[in-house]
Order: structure tokens, then C-alpha cells, then sequence
């Protein structure tokens, strides 16, 4: 499982894993032990939010493990609610006591609207507020790194306008079905790592019978080959579970996909994410 062993450096020179584990829908007092579980694996990459109601569990696991703090890359989102700067001063302190942690390895903010109006008002002054916090946090050595989290071109523009810092990171919903072609370009060319969550479409792409096919051409499973594809992408791949044989599976995927392979995974459109379309996220906005 070489891919636990592997990074991106981030524009700023820090090193991030590119295999992460995903927490959402991880329940607080469940967090600690899914987290031990994965670093026992080999996992170094961890990934919580303010709004996953887990950073308390999550912090708790990163403090237990045998493995020293600095080996660990914990990373966390400030609420998409919050667009004013006192109160992003205030959240980042309370993630860093919620975590337990001294430090934070990647903040993003977590959308560029609440997710009461996602795609919905302009929020350019909000975010800049909210931005100038984590900046001032970054510098005093509170948060290592600095990102967004879905943030189109328009949002990361409006962003980098009085930005210090360009952000290092944009966490997007990147999978086969859903390929954000031009904006993984323009963050490319900004130098904006993109981070992929849901590789494995929240499930919506187990039943694509291309997919499958393609699978079990190279003896994977299908997860395996939704994972390998955002890594091919040049992504970091963040497949949440609680479950350690998911990990582990999740993590085997040393394999190469061909590039014509590539191709067709990235012309895939329309994934039916079915109940989980009530998330602003899923739901086609």
C-alpha cells in the first residue's frame, strides 16, 4: 500500500499525503477509534469540519496514537455559515480547542455561501473577511496551510483580489461523473492543489455498469478504481469510512488506469446520487 507513503508538497512547501481519510457521517464518540484504526493502517492524512460534529472525536484519535503529532496532517473546515471575521477568529480558536490540538495542518473555509443558499447570494465580502482570519491564524502559526472548500472560479477570483495568501487547497466533489475539467485546470495553474471528497460518488457510481466492467478488467474493485482515478487526476483522494477493511481496501490501489481508460471515466456524466441529493452538494446546483 505505497500510496500511504506518498505526498503532494503544497505551494507553501508543506507536505500533505495523498490518500486521506474522510470523516462525514463519522459520529463523535465513533471518530477516535475510526482514526486510530486508519493511522494503525498506515493513514497520515485526516479530514474533519466544523460541521461534521466530530473535531472533539476526531482530536481524540490524532492525541492517542502511537504515531507522533508532526507525522500527522489534520485537516479542518471553518462553518460555510460563517462570512464575518470576528466570528472566523472565534471558530478557529474553537476548532483548535474542540481538536485538542496545538496546531491545525489545513483550514479551509467550507463553502463559499451558507448551505442554506448554496450557489445562491454573493457572499465576496464574507469570504474575504472570513479568508483575512485564517490568514492572520496562518501566520501565527496556528494553522500550517490555508484553503477553500467548493469555491468555483468566480469565488476563488473574488478571493485572491485581496488575498496575502493564495489559497493552497480547493476541496471539491471530484469523481468518475462528476469532473470539474476547467476548474481543475484553473486551480492547477494557480497552484491550488484540489482535493477530492465522495471519489467514490457516495455510493451512486457501485451500480455503473461501465464501471464495473472497466473494475474487473484490472482486478480491482470498483471503489479501488474510483480512488485511483482522482489520484490519477492529480487530486488528493479523500474516501470516508469507518470501517478498517474499507480502509485497507481503499488503499489498495497501486495499479495504473491507461489513458484511454482515463478518457472515459472523465466523460462519464449524470450520477443519480439518489437520497443523498437533499445535500446542496449532490443536489445539481
Amino acid at each position: 500500500m505505497t500510496i500511504l507513503n506518498e505526498t503532494y508538497t503544497l505551494s507553501n512547501g508543506v507536505e500533505i499525503p495523498k490518500l486521506g481519510l474522510g470523516t462525514w457521517f463519522i459520529d463523535d464518540d465513533k471518530a477516535a477509534d475510526a482514526v486510530r484504526a486508519a493511522v494503525e493502517i498506515g493513514y497520515r492524512n485526516i479530514d474533519t469540519a466544523q460541521a461534521y460534529g466530530n473535531e472533539r472525536g476526531v482530536g481524540e484519535g490524532v492525541r492517542t496514537v502511537t504515531v507522533p503529532r508532526e507525522q500527522l496532517f489534520v485537516s479542518t473546515k471553518l462553518a460555510a455559515e460563517i462570512k464575518d471575521y470576528d466570528e472566523a477568529v472565534a471558530s478557529i480558536d474553537d476548532s483548535l480547542k474542540e481538536l485538542g490540538l496545538e496546531y491545525i495542518d489545513l483550514m479551509l473555509i467550507h463553502s463559499p455561501q451558507p448551505w442554506d443558499d448554496f450557489r445562491g447570494g454573493d457572499y465576496a465580502e464574507g469570504n474575504r473577511a472570513a479568508w483575512r482570519a485564517l490568514e492572520e491564524a496562518h501566520k501565527a502559526g496556528k494553522i500550517r496551510s490555508i484553503g477553500v472548500s467548493n469555491f468555483q472560479q468566480q469565488d476563488l477570483d473574488n478571493l485572491l483580489q485581496g488575498a496575502t495568501v493564495v489559497p493552497l487547497v480547493n476541496q471539491l466533489l471530484v469523481h468518475a461523473g462528476n469532473t470539474p475539467s476547467e476548474l481543475l485546470h484553473y486551480c492547477e495553474a494557480k497552484g491550488i492543489l484540489v482535493e477530492a471528497y465522495s471519489p467514490i460518488a457516495h455510493g451512486a457510481i457501485l451500480g455503473n455498469a461501465q464501471v464495473k466492467a472497466m473494475a474487473e478488467r484490472y482486478g480491482v474493485s470498483v471503489p479501488q478504481l474510483c480512488i485511483r482515478y482522482t489520484l490519477q487526476l492529480g487530486t488528493v483522494s479523500l474516501p470516508k469510512t469507518a470501517n478498517p477493511d474499507h480502509m485497507r481496501s481503499n488503499a489498495e490501489v497501486d495499479f495504473e488506469i491507461s489513458s484511454s481508460d482515463m478518457d472515459a471515466l472523465r466523460g462519464l456524466r449524470d450520477v443519480d446520487y439518489g437520497k443523498h441529493t437533499v445535500f446542496p452538494v449532490y443536489s445539481g446546483k
